[in-house]
C-alpha cells in the first residue's frame, strides 16, 4: 500500500492552499529532531526523579508523577526552560516543515506544540517573511482565562497578519501548557462542554466567559481543509485533539481533511500487518473525510513542495 494520497486528494489539497482555506495542525513529529521527543523527555525524567512506574515513555503520566510530588506547574516550568535551550531549525533546509508551510502564506496555522518555530518560519520565510506574526493560546483553564486576545478587538488572521494558535499552550506562558494526565482530561472536558452545547457569544460583555477557541477559529474550522502534520496515532496530543475535534469535523463534513501519521510500532510489524492498520484507519477515518498520508512529515511536506511548486508555476 502506497503512502501518498491519490491524485484528486492532492488537487483538492492545492485548490484549498491556494484559497487560503487549509489549516494546518502540527504535532512534535514536524520539529522532530530540533526537539526531543515526548518519551525521551519522560524517560530522563523519570530516571532523574524515581518515577516509580513501568511506563517511563509516557510524559504525560510521568509528568503528573512531578506535578504530585512536587506541584503542578514544576514539570511544566521544567520542560519550558530546557525546551528554550534548544536553537531553532534551519529554516533553509528544502524540507523543513516549519518553513515550507510558512512559504504556503496562510492565515491561521494550529499547533499542539509548545516551540516558536511556527512564529519564526512566518518570519524568516524565503517569498515576504512577515513582521507581524500574532502568538495565540487556548483558554482552557482558570490562569489563561484572563490573558487578553486579539480575538477580543475583532481581529481576523491574514496571510500578511498570521495567527499561530498554540491549542496545548506555549513555551513562554508555562501556565498555558497542556502536559500532564490532568491537563490533557481538563483540556478535553473544556473542549467537549463547548462543542455538545450551543453557548452564545457575546464580544461585548466584560464578563463573558472566554471560549476555548475564539468564534474566529471556530468558523475557520467550518471553511477549510485541516491538515495534521507530525503526529502519531498513539499520541496523547493527537488522540485528545482528535476526540475535541470530532464535532468540529462533523459540522464540516463537505470538505476533505488530510491526517498525515506514522504506523504505531513500524518495525515490529510484517509488511501484511502495517498493510492491515493502514486498511483499518483508512476506512475509520474516511468517516470523517480525512486522507491519510502513511509517512514521516518531512516525505509529506517534501512531496507538497514539489507538487505546489509545479501547481503555481
Amino acid at each position: 500500500m502506497s503512502n501518498t494520497l491519490e491524485e484528486r486528494d492532492w488537487t483538492l489539497l492545492l485548490h484549498r492552499i491556494k484559497q487560503g482555506r487549509c489549516m494546518p495542525f502540527l504535532g512534535a513529529g514536524a520539529a522532530y529532531k530540533a526537539l526531543p521527543l515526548g518519551g525521551d523527555i519522560a524517560r530522563e525524567w523519570a530516571e532523574k526523579y524515581e518515577y516509580p512506574m513501568t511506563d517511563t515513555w509516557n510524559l504525560p503520566k510521568v509528568a503528573q508523577f512531578l506535578a504530585v510530588h512536587y506541584d503542578p506547574m514544576f514539570p511544566k516550568e521544567t520542560l519550558a526552560e530546557s525546551f528554550k535551550q534548544y536553537p531553532a531549525p534551519d529554516f533553509s533546509n528544502p524540507d523543513e516543515p516549519h518553513a515550507i508551510l510558512a512559504d504556503l502564506e496562510l492565515p491561521l496555522y494550529m499547533t499542539t506544540n509548545y516551540d516558536n518555530f511556527m512564529t519564526e518560519a512566518l518570519k524568516a520565510r524565503s517569498n515576504n517573511p512577515v513582521s507581524n506574526v500574532v502568538q495565540e493560546i487556548a483558554r482552557w483553564n482558570k490562569d489563561t482565562k484572563r490573558i487578553p486576545s486579539c480575538f477580543d478587538s475583532g481581529f481576523s488572521p491574514t496571510s500578511t497578519e498570521p495567527v499561530v494558535f498554540h491549542l496545548h499552550g506555549q513555551l513562554d506562558t508555562p501556565k498555558s501548557m497542556v502536559l500532564t494526565e490532568d491537563d490533557y482530561l481538563d483540556f478535553l472536558v473544556r473542549m467537549s462542554s463547548e462543542t455538545s452545547v450551543t453557548t452564545k457569544i457575546s464580544g461585548s460583555s466584560e464578563n463573558a466567559e472566554p471560549r476555548l477557541l475564539p468564534p474566529r477559529i471556530e468558523e475557520a474550522f467550518a471553511d477549510s481543509t485541516l491538515l495534521f502534520l507530525g503526529y502519531g496515532l498513539a499520541d496523547w496530543d493527537f488522540r485528545v485533539l482528535f476526540r475535541g475535534l470530532v464535532e468540529y469535523l462533523e459540522r464540516s463534513s463537505s470538505r476533505s481533511h488530510v491526517s498525515v501519521q506514522l504506523l504505531p510500532v513500524e518495525n515490529e510489524m510484517s509488511a501484511e500487518q502495517k498493510e492491515n492498520v493502514q486498511h483499518y484507519f483508512d476506512e475509520y477515518y474516511g468517516r470523517l473525510q480525512i486522507r491519510v498520508f502513511w509517512g514521516t512529515c518531512r516525505e509529506f511536506v517534501s512531496e507538497l513542495k514539489q507538487r505546489w511548486d509545479a501547481f503555481n508555476a
